[in-house]
């Protein structure tokens, strides 16, 4: 299941588990993290089984590639439909088409790294892996991060290494369903999300993972709507603010997702939401 954030891909996803005997498993960056619910949108369906949610604590580290393979892992084990659901891209594609055999990563390099602004280091990784750097946004931080933290240490383009061989998913049929809201509807909606957070508890939500030793620096504070709750919380911004900039960067979250999904390939869209029961029949009748 793709596409972007708020256009009901766990509705869907839900609804086509119930019906046709499947299991979900998450595909979500940040929803794979423990007290990490109100900002990250989590509902943990009750009446299907479910995988990846609530994994690991937020001040563990984890990558694309040990999420290939914890996502390999549950694979074996699910018994009925699996019904990928999630958005972060990266993660879906190195479950799906594998990763290049890249250096592990290196917690001084990215130190250093995460000093530098986004904009310098694209410049850098421009100078290093020009292919890299038109593939990867400007803003991206943390692609940026993986980008030269390879190239620094392969000593040689990262890019080079993505035409190696990657173990790919096989063994399975893959079957992509893709939800395309019109962009309007999409933004009302994550307008009134973001409110509904903030409203409904992600401010005490954050406290409470503050208090209880959860660094700002962790990970998972850097993600949209988080960074925006920490500020509140420390007294850096206000509730309006922090809305507004929620709403802003999320609006942008969810037009990068768009671009990312639609390069993928073989993905059968329907226009609507995932709780549309019209949009709901027409996924059901794609399977069955």
């Amino acid at each position: 299941m793709v596409g972007p954030t708020a256009s009901g891909k766990s509705d869907l996803a839900v609804f086509l588990a119930e019906r046709l005997g499947g299991e979900i498993v998450n595909y979500d960056s940040l929803q794979i993290y423990r007290g990490l619910d109100i900002g990250t949108a989590k509902s943990l369906p009750q009446n299907v089984p479910n995988h990846l949610f609530d994994i690991l604590d937020p001040t563990e580290s984890f990558s694309a590639g040990e999420y290939s393979r914890r996502a390999r892992d549950v694979l074996a084990q699910v018994k009925g439909l699996p019904v990928f659901v999630g958005g972060t891209g990266f993660y879906l594609r190195a479950l799906l088409e594998g990763l290049f055999p890249g250096p592990r990563r290196n917690e001084e390099l990215r130190e250093r790294l995460q000093r530098r602004t986004s904009d310098r280091l694209h410049r850098l990784l421009r100078r290093l892996d020009r292919a890299a750097a038109s593939r990867i946004h400007a803003n991206d931080k943390a692609k940026l991060i993986r980008a030269l933290e390879v190239c620094l240490q392969a000593r040689r383009p990262m890019s080079e290494m993505w035409t190696e061989g990657r173990p790919r998913l096989e063994g399975y049929q893959v079957f992509k369903i893709g939800l395309n809201p019109p962009r309007a509807a999409l933004y009302d909606r994550i307008n009134a999300r973001v409110v509904r957070m903030f409203d409904g508890g992600l401010l005490e939500e954050v406290r409470a993972l503050l208090d209880s030793g959860v660094p700002e620096n962790a990970k998972p504070f850097e993600s949209v709507g988080y960074a925006e709750a920490v500020a509140v919380v420390r007294g850096r911004m206000t509730w309006e603010q922090a809305v507004e900039s929620t709403q802003t960067r999320t609006r942008h979250y969810a037009k990068r997702q768009i671009t990312w999904f639609r390069r993928e390939s073989d993905v059968q869209w329907l226009d609507g939401f995932g709780d549309d029961p019209n949009v709901q029949q027409k996924a059901l009748a794609m399977l069955s």
